[in-house]
Formats: structure tokens, C-alpha cells, sequence
């Protein structure tokens, strides 16, 4: 069992693997509900006017973000940069092309090829010492 202290609260509780106690998540997800109604209800809204009338710090709108939670409209004038290009993107943490460049690299890493026969492998013979 593994005991620690809420970043939020502070008090002990069983860690699962979230930073937050059981009663702080609760919480957080209910202000992420509040946040994302407000979203909808307001398609035009920025980042700091939502921050301020859900009082949720702008950093874990942010982060909802980047988690692609939430999503803004292009109406809205809120982007946040893709974490490899810089373009502005409205939501998660790489823009299209870099996703795209990015899963056609892995793809690439797991192509198989047929191995080519090493020259001295051929030539390598075992050898006996004579009798």
C-alpha cells in the first residue's frame, strides 16, 4: 500500500497513480464539468474569461487541453502551440502534420526487411585440426 499527500489538500490517502485524494478529484471533475458547459454555452469565449467566471486557474484549462478534453472554437481566438512545430492548434499537444510525421515514423521502425547475408558470414567456415 502506498501512502501520500494530496497536492491539493494535503491529506493522506491510497495512491492509485492520480496526485489528487479521491474527494479533490471529485471536485477537479466537477469544475471541468462546470468549465465545459460554460464552454458551450459560450463558443466565443476565451481562455482568461473562462478561467475567471469558473475560477479554475488558466493552467489546468490548459491542461484539460492538452489532454484533449476540451476544445475551443476557432471563433474563440484561443490556440495553444503544438509541443513540436509551434503552430497554433485548438486542442491536444501536436498539430496534424506532426501527428501524421510522427506515426509514420514508428511505422517505419517496424517495417521488416529481408536481412541481407553478410560477406564474411558466407566465407566463415569451422575449421578442424588435423588428427
Amino acid at each position: 500500500m502506498d501512502v501520500r499527500n494530496c497536492k491539493k489538500c494535503g491529506n493522506l490517502f491510497d495512491y492509485t497513480g492520480n496526485s489528487l485524494c479521491p474527494a479533490c478529484e471529485k471536485e477537479m471533475e466537477e469544475k471541468f464539468m462546470e468549465v465545459r458547459k460554460y464552454i458551450y454555452d459560450n463558443p466565443g469565449a476565451g481562455m482568461p474569461e473562462v478561467a475567471e467566471e469558473n475560477d479554475v486557474p488558466m493552467q489546468q484549462i490548459k491542461k484539460w487541453v492538452r489532454e484533449e478534453r476540451l476544445s475551443f472554437t476557432k471563433d474563440s481566438g484561443v490556440s495553444i502551440e503544438c509541443e513540436k512545430c509551434g503552430r497554433p492548434i485548438l486542442t491536444g499537444r501536436f498539430c496534424p502534420g506532426c501527428k501524421q510525421n510522427m506515426a509514420n515514423s514508428l511505422n517505419n521502425l517496424y517495417v521488416t526487411t529481408t536481412p541481407q547475408k553478410d560477406k564474411k558470414a558466407t566465407s566463415a567456415k569451422m575449421r578442424f585440426l588435423g588428427n
